[in-house]
């Protein structure tokens, strides 16, 4: 039997409201999406949904558990409703994308610190940076034309 949003919301603790369901339905297509961008694609389905509602929804639902808040550096908060498995984020220096990556070594929370501090750690959230495979594309064809471009001039 299929689990329903309702029911996902319901087993929160967290009434059903259209606002709700608009932007679980937008995470559930566009992972990894900032709240302006939620809010433009919750207006399709539902036009009357403000930027102040859509903010209150993705509090809920990350209070609820049914949603992630990411935090890249240097970028806009980023939803995702992929939670409670612990894994980590690949991040495009270049372009911004994101991309999931299982959890690093082992069981949750996946990192031993070296110095616990007291803490029982029960999360990590592990951020790895690089450049995507069409940035890298970009990137080498920028540096090829460059190169052609410079080939024919004297010195």
């Amino acid at each position: 039997m299929e689990t329903t949003w309702e029911d996902r919301l319901r087993a929160a603790g967290l009434r059903v409201t259209r606002p709700r369901l608009s932007v679980l339905g937008v995470l559930a297509e566009h992972p990894h999406v900032d709240a302006d961008t939620i809010a433009t694609a919750a207006r399709a389905v539902h036009p009357s949904i403000s930027p102040q509602a859509v903010y209150g929804v993705l509090k809920a639902l990350v209070g609820g558990g049914l949603a992630r808040r990411i935090e890249p550096a240097g970028a806009p908060a980023l939803y995702e409703l992929r939670v409670g498995d612990n894994h980590h984020h690949l991040v495009c220096r270049e372009c911004g994308v994101v991309a999931d990556v299982d959890c690093a070594v082992g069981a949750a929370p996946c990192l031993t610190p070296s110095e616990a501090a007291g803490f029982v750690v029960d999360e990590a959230e592990v951020v790895f940076w690089g450049l995507c495979a069409d940035c890298q594309v970009e990137r080498r064809k920028h540096v090829l034309g460059s190169v052609e471009s410079t080939e024919g001039v004297e010195a």
